[in-house]
């Protein structure tokens, strides 16, 4: 079959092999060395989205998952299906089987972003209860365990006393008849106890002789005094086969019962062992997933630096070359591409690569590409490539590209006529007629097939040959979806300014170095190098001028055509990469100034954060002192001399905790919702409000009131405003005796501040005690909890100057969850 040949001509089973490699399980090994093609674009997209699923698995997992103790159970599967009986060792397998597959599924139903996979494993049976019975009654070995059933474990206790007494027999016979014996060993023959013997002495131990040496000169004898030993051993060791094959078919007809579910089971592990070994192949090839396109619905065919799959594995495990990827960008009108250039220059491993990257999609790989990775479903790839010349079948080269090409035409189903192959190749139809023509044909045929042909035409007469080949690639631009053809023959480059279906590519050679590049250049066609390099290789002047002469002016005009175009590409090329360095380098520069952008933020934030801890300790601070200050004054008698002292301590309490800065002389003043400065505390704020001579200010999560003087403008501005003569504080005089504290809890002297942090709760707090000061007593709930709010609330009272004093509730007003303050 051409599809057959074609997978050998693409070399399609080195891939596979290169693919077992990294399969966890020998049916994983075995499967993907047998890979086959899918049929259906429905199973190629299943298959890759299997390989998407365990490569993202792979990806997130730290030690991926592991396919350890699966083992291959088909043929034991089969044999208890047919009644057989399996030994210890397969029933094992069978068992590490089910534990290992019960593993895998458990990774899979722990996730929630892999449908596939999940849909997968969703009806296998893992039978638990199988597992541990065989554990129950085979050990690590294999062998039936005395657990397995307590007949077994009794025979063979009886084994083991009558084995000790034939040994201590024995022993003793070695003992008394040393000089008889030929070495003072233990042996067996067959099931039965013997001693080695010198054949003359021999009547010194009577007993039945089991074995002679091969001179004759020692004898094997079983002693008479354990002859009735030995027979009962043999006895006990037939009972103890009897019950371990008993246990051994009881499991076994266990398995059989189940075996359609185990035959299942283990398709499945196939399935996720395939599955992760193209992930992992993919991960190599550092392949990206393809996504299969409507291409002759107008989406075009991407393949961005394209690698050989083969030829990676040759540089990596072989220490082959360096591996020269290829751009294939395809536009969806093409129907036809024909690459040109010299020989060795690439031609054959593109049209190798492009081939064996559709095969790879189909069957769920990663294309070793740049994303976007996109191209057709193929329903078939068919080729032609190499040489099938046959001495015993009469070939030449040309017959068997003739033969190869007859069986792609069959397998599209077309009819490859002599009329098609004698079409004038001057066949000048205009190029929308072609067009029109050609979708229409594609649109009855709806034909997806890939067609690679390498030398389209060559082995004949080169005018016959190009004629040839012209109407075969306008046949196949008819018949199939797309076609790649490399060839020599100058009148293919034509086609594509007749038709525009049919697109010219060309593999780059390097005129300074007489050597291809292997790049692969789209829109140009090759040109002819073969009189420059017989020039520089030394051939004649005066030949080489001939050989132009005869070649013609046109030719000439069209190879210097040609090489102006690869030169302009050359140059496009240049500055596309100064381009691309330069977005790289600028991208660079964009990702050094963002992370230091962030590292200032972050440090600002902690500078900030900072700042509002030193306030609010200062605050504590400031209030603990005044409250002292305050207490002080209701110690003694209310005078005016005390008032002024009480002042005059507050005034320099502010003076040490806010020290006053510089002034500067300005006719500065602010705006609401400008940045300024508080130089006192060393913080930025935003301006709330404005009255005659104070400015409401927030900073971080404060709001606060201060003098219009204690402000200043980002860059240092000061706001002047007349002194004013500074009013002397006279306190009020106090009563003899406090008024009793009202008990009566109310809604204005209750405070709720469960759940608050204690930043908030303060503030809270501050706005409860002036609403309750009239009724003297605040009830403040806080909660138990774990008593962090609890103390924060008690450190603020225990520095507020208007609390006196503060207790928790009693027990039937809340306890330690309440506190009742009482206010001055």
């Amino acid at each position: 079959m051409i599809q057959q040949e074609t997978l050998e001509l693409l070399e399609w089973n080195r891939l596979c092999q290169h693919l077992a490699t990294f399969a966890a399980t020998k049916l994983g090994a075995v499967a993907a060395r047998n890979l086959e093609i899918p049929t259906t674009k429905a199973e190629s997209l299943q298959l890759l989205a299997q390989t998407k699923e365990v490569y993202q698995l792979e990806q997130d997992l730290e030690t991926g998952w592991s396919f350890d103790g699966i083992a291959d159970i088909g043929e034991s599967l089969e044999r208890a299906k047919l009644g057989g009986m399996l030994s210890g060792q397969e029933l094992l397998d069978i068992a590490t089987t089910l534990a290992g597959v019960r593993r895998l599924r458990r990774v899979i139903d722990n996730r929630e972003d892999i449908p596939v996979l999940t849909e997968l494993v969703a009806e296998i049976r893992t039978y638990p209860e199988i597992e541990q019975e065989i554990h129950r009654c085979i050990d690590d070995a294999g062998k039936v365990a005395d657990r397995a059933s307590p007949k077994l474990a009794s025979i063979r206790v009886r084994l083991k006393e009558v084995r000790d007494s034939i040994y201590q027999k024995l022993q003793s016979i070695l003992q008394r008849q040393g000089g008889a014996v030929q070495e003072p060993v233990i042996t067996q023959r067959g099931d039965r106890f013997v001693i080695p013997v010198k054949a003359p002495q021999k009547d010194q131990i009577p007993g039945i002789i089991q074995d002679t040496s091969s001179t004759g000169a020692t004898l094997y004898i079983e002693p008479n005094a354990i002859v009735n030993l030995g027979n009962q051993l043999r006895q006990y060791r037939r009972q103890e086969q009897a019950e371990e094959e008993a246990i051994l078919r009881s499991l076994t007809e266990r398995v059989a019962a189940v075996e359609s579910d185990l035959e299942y089971l283990l398709a499945v592990a196939t399935i996720l062992d395939l599955a992760t070994a193209r992930a992992r192949y993919s991960l190599w090839l550092e392949g990206n997933a393809p996504r299969f396109i409507d291409f002759a619905g107008g989406e075009p065919i991407t393949l961005r630096q394209l690698r050989h799959p083969l030829l990676v594995w040759q540089h990596q495990h072989e220490q082959g070359t360096d591996v020269v990827p290829i751009n294939v960008q395809i536009d969806p009108k093409i129907r036809v591409v024909a690459i040109t250039g010299p020989n060795t220059g690439g031609k054959t491993v593109t049209l190798k690569t492009i081939g064996l990257s559709a095969l790879m999609a189909k069957v769920g790989l990663f294309i070793p590409a740049r994303e976007p990775v996109e191209l057709p479903w193929f329903e078939q790839v068919l080729a032609d490539i190499g040489d099938e010349q046959s001495i015993e079948q009469n070939l030449s080269t040309f017959s068997g590209h003739i033969r190869r090409i007859i069986r792609i035409l069959d397998t599209l189903k077309a009819e490859f006529s002599s009329s098609s192959v004698q079409k004038d190749p001057d066949d000048n139809r205009q190029a929308q007629e072609w067009d029109s023509e050609a979708v229409g044909k594609i649109q009855r045929t709806n034909n997806q097939s890939l067609i690679l042909l390498d030398e389209v035409g060559a082995g004949t007469d080169p005018a016959e040959g190009s004629a040839l080949a012209i109407a075969l690639l306008k046949y196949l631009a008819d018949n199939a979806l797309l076609t790649i053809a490399t060839t020599h023959y100058g009148e293919l480059k034509a086609l594509k300014y007749q038709d525009s279906r049919f697109e010219n590519a060309s593999v780059e050679f390097d005129d300074r170095t007489l050597s291809p590049t292997y790049r692969l250049l789209w829109g140009i066609p090759g040109r002819s190098n073969a009189l420059a390099i017989a020039q520089r290789l030394g051939l004649g002047q005066e030949i080489v001028e001939e050989a132009r002469k005869r070649v013609g002016g046109y030719s000439e005009e069209i190879n210097q055509t040609i090489a102006g175009l690869e030169a302009q590409r050359r140059e496009q090329e240049l500055k596309a990469k100064e381009a691309s360095q330069l977005l790289q380098q600028t991208e660079r520069f964009y990702t050094e100034i963002s992370e230091k952008a962030a590292s200032l933020q972050e440090k600002e934030r902690e500078l900030k954060q900072y700042q509002e801890r030193e306030v609010q300790k200062a605050i504590a601070q400031a209030k603990a002192e005044i409250a002292k200050v305050i207490r002080q004054l209701q110690q003694g008698s209310p005078t005016a001399q005390n008032a002024q002292k009480a002042t005059e301590a507050i005034g320099q309490i502010a003076e040490n905790r806010l020290p006053k800065l510089e002034k500067r002389s300005s006719s500065y003043v602010p705006k609401v919702g400008e940045r300024i400065r508080l130089p006192n505390l060393g913080q930025t704020a935003e301006v709330l409000h404005l009255a005659d001579e104070e400015v409401t200010v927030r900073f971080g999560l404060m709001k606060m009131t201060v003098p219009l003087t204690e402000i200043e403008s980002l860059d240092g501005k000061k706001v002047e405003i007349p002194a004013k003569p500074k009013a002397v504080f006279t306190p009020s005089p106090q009563p003899a005796t406090p008024k009793p504290p009202v008990t009566v809890r109310t809604s204005q002297n209750t405070v709720d501040l469960r759940g608050s942090r204690v930043a908030e709760a303060e503030s809270e707090l501050e706005r409860a005690i002036s609403k309750a000061t009239e009724s003297g007593v605040l009830w403040i709930i806080h909660g138990k909890g774990t008593g962090r709010l609890r103390e924060g609330i008690h450190e603020f009272l225990q520095h507020h100057p208007q609390v006196e004093r503060f207790e928790l509730a009693p027990q039937n007003e809340g306890g330690s969850g309440v506190t009742i303050a009482y206010l001055i």
